[in-house]
């Protein structure tokens, strides 16, 4: 069985977010299955060097992108024996950074065109087209309309995976004629039309013949307005072809006792205590076991509950704990984070750039870590959390539901703390909750963190499950 991932990101190639991280970790659990995976991407400006030299050159081909005939080079690079394949247009993708540009929409109509075109020069003819997300919603209805009649492409099937309902790709009906050479039979409630403009992933979620998105509960408050995004019913009606399916993390590259990140690799909470007084001391920060971190490695943006944590910022430094930030987005939070440092030079650091050696510094060495999400399709901080023996402190939504169990003071169960409501002093009852547990239990606490270290967060399950959904198809194609 062929499948070829179309995506706009895949570590270490390129990574915006949590996108890079799943085309990055899910072909390598694949593989393992005995699935033969590769991958196809924009070849960004931005690719680091020492991949630019590894490109082979395979061909160039013209693209169509409404009348015009756009240049394509195909490159390629095999990588723990998966190959990833580049497509080039210096027009589009030499520049600085993956997207936010005035011309997104035709970059990723020629992206969804190129992959198409691309196919016959390929080392594997792929059984199946696994697109994620907006950015290659189109390559399912460009199929159908430019290809069904050829030979080649008859027996090829698509599934698409919805990382983010709230990124959808809405560009001007217009851009149905100029950029996708599609006629006004696909621009109607059960096609391209969205609001009176054209929705690239909802073409996606339209033509392909199976919609996944990245966890069970997500795949369910999708369905209602709250979550929906305006697409909430038309996802009702492809209930039956809906599938979530939770993300896992890469256990060989996020692994304590192995990362070179860290001050000291660990594998006990003895190692993780002298990784937080590491943090503590690099961050200019009191170093003391006895004050428990709260973290947050996030993006700075409104989904991500940042208004919670202003809201109730001084009360949560009342409780006397430390917290530290890492990560970009508003400029309004940026600069309310930094004012808040500036105020508890003793309790608060912030750092609002990006910076992976330090993310995985303070996944190791804090206690707590804050996700008060408004809505979350899966989630890759909480896991990560878990892995190094952080305990995650969540609202319960989507994947963060999926994967964080509430600790349970009767019983001890339990993984992590969790909240119900989108409200600040829910969230702040729990980090008190959180916090009197790590300074008055500490033998329980210490278990926690223990046992967190032990759990199963990989791909490995997940990636049986796609398998399934792959092979389904297969009696189709037969």
């Amino acid at each position: 069985m062929n499948v070829l991932f179309a995506a706009s990101e895949c570590a270490p190639f390129i990574k915006t977010g949590g996108l890079g991280d799943v085309i990055g970790a899910l072909p390598k659990a694949l593989k393992k299955q005995g699935v033969h995976v590769s991958v196809i991407l924009p070849k960004y400006g931005d690719l680091p060097n020492q991949f630019k030299q590894e490109l082979k050159h395979m061909t160039s081909i013209e693209v169509p992108v409404g009348w015009r005939q756009q240049f394509c080079g195909i490159e390629k690079l095999v990588a723990n024996g998966i190959t990833y394949y580049f497509l080039d247009n210096e027009y589009y993708f030499k520049r600085h950074g993956s997207y936010g540009f005035f011309d997104d929409g035709e970059r990723f109509a020629f992206f969804s065109r190129a992959i198409l075109e691309a196919l016959p020069y390929l080392e594997e003819k792929p059984d199946v087209i696994h697109c994620h997300d907006w950015q290659t919603g189109l390559v399912s209805v460009l199929m159908k309309a430019h290809y069904h009649n050829h030979p080649f492409y008859q027996d090829i099937k698509t599934i698409f995976t919805i990382h983010n309902l709230r990124y959808q790709g809405v560009y001007p009906k217009a851009v149905l004629a100029e950029l996708l050479d599609l006629s006004e039979l696909y621009f109607n409630i059960d096609g391209l039309e969205f609001h009176g403009n054209v929705s690239y992933l909802k073409a996606g979620l339209a033509f392909s013949y199976i919609v996944t998105t990245v966890s069970p509960s997500y795949a369910e408050e999708i369905q209602i307005p709250y979550f929906g995004e305006n697409l909430d019913g038309f996802l009702r009606k492809r209930n039956g072809e809906l599938k979530g399916i939770i993300n896992g993390i890469d256990y060989e590259e996020y692994n304590p006792a192995a990362d070179e990140h860290l001050a000291v690799p660990f594998d006990s909470y003895e190692g993780k205590m002298e990784n937080k007084r590491q943090l503590q001391e690099s961050l200019g920060l009191p170093v003391n076991d006895d004050v428990p971190v709260l973290s947050m490695v996030t993006r700075l943006v409104d989904q991500k509950g940042i208004d919670l944590v202003l809201h109730v910022f001084h009360e949560m430094m009342n409780q006397g704990v430390q917290f530290i930030l890492l990560g970009t987005g508003e400029e309004q939070y940026e600069s309310a984070f930094r004012h808040l440092a500036d105020q508890y030079p003793n309790q608060v650091s912030v750092h609002t750039y990006f910076d992976e050696g330090l993310a995985r510094r303070i996944y190791a060495g804090s206690d707590i870590f804050l996700m008060p999400s408004q809505f979350e399709p899966c989630g890759i901080g909480q896991l990560l959390a878990l892995r190094y023996g952080t305990l995650p402190l969540v609202r319960e939504t989507g994947g963060l539901r999926d994967t964080v169990i509430p600790y349970n003071q009767f019983t001890g169960e339990g993984n992590g703390f969790s909240f119900t409501n989108y409200n600040a002093h829910d969230m702040l009852h729990t980090i008190e909750q959180s916090v009197g547990l790590y300074k008055f239990q500490p033998k329980r606490w210490r278990k926690m963190a223990e046992n967190a270290m032990k759990l199963d967060f990989s791909w490995t399950s997940s990636s049986l499950k796609y398998m399934e959904l792959y092979e389904s198809l297969i009696p189709v194609m037969k």
